[in-house]
């Protein structure tokens, strides 16, 4: 079995079909598909359980989050590579050949990540990405790499467009899944990833995401959850080769300072300190947002955030 396609939902009835007949329509047949249903409440198990391919399995959880769900999938499967495509999304036919055979090509690598259309404009986001510094080919994170690269580089890997080696994704823990963690549980395990492994990058648009049928990618009325990496640094620090720490902790302290921003800006000024002071440490001089970060931190930031907040619903 060349690849494992892991499909974990939660109540999304309206889009699934169309997610898995993208599946179907892979030039790259040699797969099974892993269906994990998280305690939907609506038609979506049973859209999955009477899908007339036998290569399509369900497998059914009480909702634990999608961590949980991906990480029942990764329990059950058998293919060499392993894939995830959440139920409201969808890949181009070439998408898993491509990747399997980039893969195959340069057996280093521990995964990769392709770029996709933003939907439903259409518009491609491979030109963000390289205005970002990101190139298509291997990636090593070193001692020497930016970290603003690898800031990019972590939040390019989608669990959508990327494909990993099985034998790396279960190396590396899976996903996080702790407390039915709804936010960043995929960058958890891909900045473990990037840390440990070389990954490829593939700036061809191979996919769509749906962000407006996406309830957790979706602008969200209030801060989003503090990611699991900032609430608890400990698992990645432990799994990051020694070379790296000085640049994870910046890497950490940039991601913490622009979260606090976040908070701030939904005036949870005290949360936004308490996440800031453990991060601003020695590495953190110089990062982005660690200015704005300090402003955010304080109770000055509630009437301006708040009046922010009115003008833009203008």
């Amino acid at each position: 079995m060349s690849v494992s396609v892991i499909v974990p939902v939660y109540n999304k009835e309206r889009y699934l079909a169309r997610t898995l007949a993208s599946i179907v329509a892979q030039s790259l047949q040699d797969f099974e598909v892993i269906i994990v249903d998280d305690g939907s409440t609506d038609g979506s198990a049973d859209i999955a359980a009477s899908h007339p391919d036998r290569r399509f399995r369900l497998m059914s959880q009480r909702n634990a989050g999608p961590g949980a769900a991906r990480n029942a999938g990764i329990a059950a499967a058998s293919g060499e590579f392993v894939a995830f495509l959440d139920a409201d999304d969808e890949w181009s036919p070439d998408y898993l050949s491509s990747a399997v055979a980039r893969l195959r090509s340069e057996a280093n690598a521990a995964s990769i990540t392709a770029s996709y259309a933003e939907m439903p404009a259409g518009v491609a986001a491979s030109e963000m990405w390289r205005a970002r510094g990101l190139v298509d080919g291997a990636m090593r994170i070193t001692p020497s790499t930016p970290p603003q690269l690898a800031v990019a580089l972590l939040a390019f890997m989608s669990p959508c467009t990327t494909v990993f080696r099985a034998d790396h994704l279960r190396l590396r823990g899976g996903f996080y899944e702790r407390n039915r963690c709804l936010y960043g549980e995929d960058a958890h395990l891909c900045l473990k990833v990037m840390l440990n492994h070389p990954v490829l990058v593939d700036l061809n648009v191979r996919a769509n995401i749906h962000r407006d049928a996406s309830d957790l990618s979706a602008n969200l009325s209030g801060a989003r959850p503090v990611e699991p990496f900032l609430e608890d640094a400990s698992e990645i620090r432990a799994d990051c080769p020694e070379t790296l720490r000085p640049l994870l902790e910046t890497i950490l302290a940039m991601r913490a300072f622009k979260t606090a921003c976040v908070l701030g800006y939904w005036g949870e000024w005290r949360r936004a300190a308490e996440l800031r002071r453990r991060f601003a440490g020695s590495h953190a001089r110089g990062v982005p947002y660690r200015f704005a970060s300090m402003a955010c931190s304080t109770p000055l930031v509630v009437p301006l955030a708040a009046a922010v907040r009115a003008l833009r619903l203008f």
